[in-house]
C-alpha cells in the first residue's frame, strides 16, 4: 500500500485554471490509486507568493515538491498565472499525466 501523500493546490482568486487543475489531479489520485486530501492554499498577494514559494496560480505539489519537480523553483516566484507544457501541448493547468508521474516520483523517495 503507498504511502498517503501531502497534496496542495496553490491558486489566487480568480484563477480560471484552478478547477481544470483539480479535476485532473483528482484524476491522477484515482488512477494511481493514491487516497489523498487536497490541501487547497490560498495565495492572497505578491508577498504571499514570496512567501509560499508560488510559481503561478494553480501550483500543485507533491510532498513539497512541484510537480514539475524540483527544477520548476528555479524560474522564481510570482503572483500570477501558470504555463504548463507537455507533449507538445500548453495549458494553464498540468495534464494528468504530468501529476501521474509526480505522484510516482513521490513513491520513490
Amino acid at each position: 500500500m503507498p504511502k498517503t501523500p501531502l497534496v496542495e493546490l496553490f491558486y489566487f482568486d480568480g484563477c480560471q485554471s484552478c478547477e481544470p487543475a483539480v479535476e485532473n489531479l483528482k484524476q491522477a489520485l484515482q488512477l494511481e490509486q493514491w487516497p489523498a486530501d487536497v490541501e487547497m492554499i490560498h495565495v492572497a498577494d505578491p508577498a504571499d507568493a514570496q512567501t509560499k514559494r508560488f510559481l503561478g496560480s494553480p501550483t500543485i505539489r507533491i510532498d513539497g515538491v512541484d510537480v514539475e519537480g524540483p527544477a520548476a523553483e528555479t524560474h522564481g516566484y510570482a503572483y500570477g498565472c501558470r504555463v504548463y507544457t507537455a507533449g507538445g501541448r500548453t495549458a494553464g493547468w498540468p495534464s494528468v499525466d504530468q501529476i501521474r508521474q509526480a505522484l510516482q516520483r513521490g513513491r520513490q523517495v
